[in-house]
């Protein structure tokens, strides 16, 4: 039996990825620094330990065929885009890469999957909301909007240059906006979907919810069921990458956060405030992927968000029925 380890398994894609694996008859290896925060992958084992740490490295690629590498210092733009973490951002996630070739091919590891980012694509590509321009060979020349892209696109390079240098098989996914249940929801960390939910969900009827610039900036979304089968089928293929793995389906975060206030079925006012925004405008170019792996989105933005929406309403209702809970125990 193939043996598989994941790298970040008590993050949301690794998480799920853990479930996946598991039900296609893997035996697999799970990884973090901390538990899932909503639910426990169904791992053979599941190993708490600090992957910047090069011996906890070492222990986990031991008897393992395959990686999947999730790992990564990270959240949504409250927590990219302010500045205030790019050191961490940096010296974590190329850690736990630099870590993850070195020891993994010490180990014996056949392959190795990498979950880049579109924040690794430049800025000057992505000013216009209407026309953002995120094709594969538009990656140079290279000018991230933050830290956290710079440090994803050195890590591609260095799957790709252990690739040449060691034979090791490599396979570079980049990620257009993943979303779906059991995701970080609240704490500063969270993405647009999962903040517009939560914040559609705490208000009242007939409030606003604020949107961080004037809501016109673009992005795809893509559910995260659609993300963990294009991930399968790389790693699965000939095919190296690095691809997209994202939707089409553009919208404004304005049109987003109608979407889920009509799922809801509250009517909202929004305000705009000033925040973090990233770039103007990001979509997700699926030519690469079609061709290569046959594979685009089997459903819609508004399917996924319905989805998405129902289970974060019900952690904001049991979060605001523990604190009520609590206030009267007091």
């Amino acid at each position: 039996m193939q043996r598989i380890l994941v790298n970040g398994a008590g993050g949301f894609i690794g998480g799920h990825m853990v479930k996946r694996l598991k039900s296609e008859g893997y035996w697999v290896r799970a990884v973090d620094i901390k538990d899932h925060d909503f639910c426990r992958p169904p791992a053979d084992e599941f190993i708490l330990g600090d992957l910047r740490d090069q011996r906890v490295v070492e222990q986990v690629v031991d008897g393992i065929d395959e990686v999947y590498q999730f790992a990564a210092d990270m959240g949504g733009a409250g927590y990219i885009f302010t500045g205030e973490h790019d050191a961490d951002v940096m010296h974590n996630s190329a850690s736990i890469n630099l870590n993850t070739l070195h020891y993994g091919l010490k180990a014996g590891v056949k392959k190795f999957f990498y979950s880049s980012s579109a924040c690794m694509y430049p800025e000057y590509n992505q000013l216009d909301p209407l026309n953002p321009k995120c094709s594969e060979d538009s990656a140079y020349p290279a000018a991230p909007d933050s830290e956290y892209g710079w440090e994803k696109l050195f890590s591609e390079r260095l799957y790709l240059a252990y690739m040449r240098n060691y034979g090791a098989q490599v396979r570079i996914a980049r990620f257009h906006n993943i979303f779906g249940p059991n995701g970080t929801w609240t704490g500063g960390k969270e993405k647009a979907p999962a903040a517009m939910c939560r914040k559609v969900a705490e208000a009242e009827e007939g409030s606003n919810i604020e949107i961080w610039g004037d809501g016109l900036q673009t992005r795809s979304f893509l559910y995260i069921d659609e993300c963990i089968e294009a991930v399968r089928r790389l790693v699965q293929s000939d095919f190296t990458g690095p691809v997209n793995i994202g939707s089409e389906e553009m919208v404004t975060i304005n049109q987003l956060a109608s979407m889920v206030m009509q799922i809801a079925g509250k009517e909202l006012a929004i305000k705009h405030i000033a925040g973090p925004l990233g770039v103007r405008g990001r979509n997700s170019d699926n030519r690469l992927i079609q061709e290569k792996l046959g594979w685009k989105p089997s459903r819609s933005l508004r399917e996924g968000m319905e989805k998405t929406y129902q289970w974060i309403s019900t952690q904001v209702y049991a979060s605001q029925s523990r604190e009520a809970c609590s206030a009267v125990l007091v």
